[in-house]
C-alpha cells in the first residue's frame, strides 16, 4: 500500500508513520501536536479556526485558548519558524491560524525508515537556485545587449555583426553575474537554509566575486592584447549591491494567503534594482554601459559609442546623467530579471510549481 506524505520546505510528513523530517532527521512531536501540523498542512493557504482544531484535533474536549497556543508555539519551535515573521505558521487574530508555505503531496511505497524526496534536499534546491539565477542573469544581459546594440551602434555595413557581438558579449556577463549570485543563494540554502542574514549575504559575496575577477581578468586580457586597458570597470562593489538588493528582494513572501503565488517579490525588485542602481553610480561605479563608454575612450577607433543616450539627456557625451539613468536601468533589469527567474519558473519536477516555492528557504527562497 501507499502512504502519504507531504512536502513542504525543507520538511516531509509521512501521515503513515506518523513522522515529521527535517534536514537533520526525525523531530519529536507528541502526538496532539503532530495531529494539529497535519491538519494545518492538509489545509495549506486556508484559515483554521479555534473550534475546528478542538474538534478535530481535541475531539471536542474542553481545553482552555492557552493549549491551542501552546501547541501552535511547540509546532513553530519545531520549524523553526516565527510568530512575527512566520514562514510556515500564520496566525490570524482572534480568529485561528493559516498554513502559508507550498505544500506538495506525494504517495509512495511504505518503508520502515522513510526517506525524503529530493525536493527537499538541499542539493536540489541549490542547484534550482543556481541555474534560475543564471538564466535570469543571461537574459537580462541579452535584452540589455539588443537595447545597446541598436542605440550605441553605428547605421551602416556589418551593424548586424556588430550587434549579434553586443548581445553575445552582454549575454555572457549577464550569465556570469546570475551564475555568481545563484552560488551564493545555494550555499547559503545548503548550509544555512532558515537564515535571512546568510540568504542576502550569500546573493552578495557571489555577485561580488564574479564582479572582481571580471574586472581583474577582463583588465588583464586588455593589457595583455592591447597594451592598455579602461579604467573603471564594473567589479566588486557594484557585484555586492547588485547580489544584495537580489537577496533581498527575495525576503518577501512568495505566495498570497490563498495559496497563490505571488509576484509581489519581483515588484519589489524593481525599486530595489534602481536604488542599487542610484547608489552605484553615486559611489562612482559602473556597468555595463560605462564599461562600454571606457572602453571607447581606451580605444579610439571603436566602433561603439553611446552618444544617443547622452543627447537624450542634453549631454554632448556620455556624461553624470547617462550614466546614472542607464546604471539605474541596469540594476533594475538584472535583478528583476534574477528575482522572477528564481520565483516564477516552473519547476522542472512538477509542472506549475512556482520556482520560487521550490526553492524556497529562510522564510523566502
Amino acid at each position: 500500500m501507499a502512504s502519504t506524505r507531504y512536502l513542504f520546505g525543507e520538511f516531509a510528513i509521512d501521515c503513515d508513520q506518523r513522522i515529521l523530517l527535517g534536514a537533520a532527521g526525525p523531530v519529536p512531536l507528541n502526538a496532539r501536536y503532530f495531529d494539529a501540523l497535519v491538519l494545518l498542512v492538509e489545509n495549506a493557504g486556508s484559515l483554521i479556526s479555534k473550534d475546528r482544531f478542538n474538534e478535530e484535533v481535541w475531539r471536542s474536549m474542553p481545553v482552555t485558548d492557552e493549549a491551542l497556543t501552546q501547541c501552535i508555539r511547540s509546532l513553530r519551535a519545531a520549524l523553526g519558524d516565527k510568530a512575527r515573521d512566520p514562514r510556515f505558521i500564520e496566525t490570524v487574530p482572534k480568529h485561528g491560524y493559516r498554513f502559508i508555505e507550498e505544500v506538495r503531496r506525494e504517495y509512495v511505497a511504505d518503508d520502515p525508515s522513510p526517506k525524503r524526496s529530493d525536493e527537499a534536499d538541499p542539493l536540489h534546491l541549490a542547484l534550482a537556485l543556481l541555474w534560475r539565477a543564471t538564466i535570469g542573469g543571461t537574459g537580462a544581459g541579452i535584452i540589455g545587449g539588443v537595447l545597446y546594440g541598436m542605440i550605441g551602434l553605428p547605421d551602416a555595413p556589418g551593424a548586424l555583426s556588430a550587434l549579434l557581438v553586443m548581445v553575445a558579449l552582454c549575454g555572457v556577463v549577464g550569465f556570469l553575474a546570475g551564475l555568481g549570485v545563484g552560488a551564493g543563494l545555494g550555499v547559503a540554502a545548503t548550509f544555512a537554509p532558515r537564515s535571512r542574514a546568510w540568504q542576502v549575504g550569500g546573493a552578495a559575496l557571489g555577485g561580488g566575486l564574479v564582479g572582481a575577477l571580471s574586472e581583474l581578468l577582463g583588465v588583464d586580457a586588455f593589457t595583455l592584447l592591447f597594451g592598455r586597458a579602461p579604467s573603471d570597470m564594473t567589479g566588486l562593489p557594484e557585484g555586492l549591491t547588485l547580489g544584495c538588493a537580489i537577496g533581498c528582494a527575495l525576503l518577501v513572501q512568495p505566495r498570497e494567503s490563498d495559496g497563490r503565488r505571488s509576484f509581489m517579490p519581483v515588484a519589489v525588485a524593481v525599486p530595489l534594482g534602481l536604488v542599487s542602481g542610484a547608489l552605484i553610480a553615486f559611489a562612482g561605479g559602473r556597468l555595463m554601459a560605462g564599461s562600454l563608454e571606457k572602453l571607447a575612450e581606451a580605444f579610439g577607433d571603436s566602433r561603439i559609442g553611446l552618444g544617443r543616450i547622452a543627447a537624450m539627456f542634453g549631454e554632448h557625451a556620455f556624461g553624470p546623467l547617462s550614466l546614472a539613468f542607464t546604471t539605474a536601468f541596469e540594476a533594475m533589469l538584472f535583478v528583476t530579471m534574477v528575482v522572477a527567474a528564481i520565483r516564477l519558473l516552473p519547476d522542472g519536477r512538477e509542472t506549475g510549481t512556482p520556482a520560487g516555492d521550490a526553492g524556497r528557504y529562510a522564510g523566502s527562497v
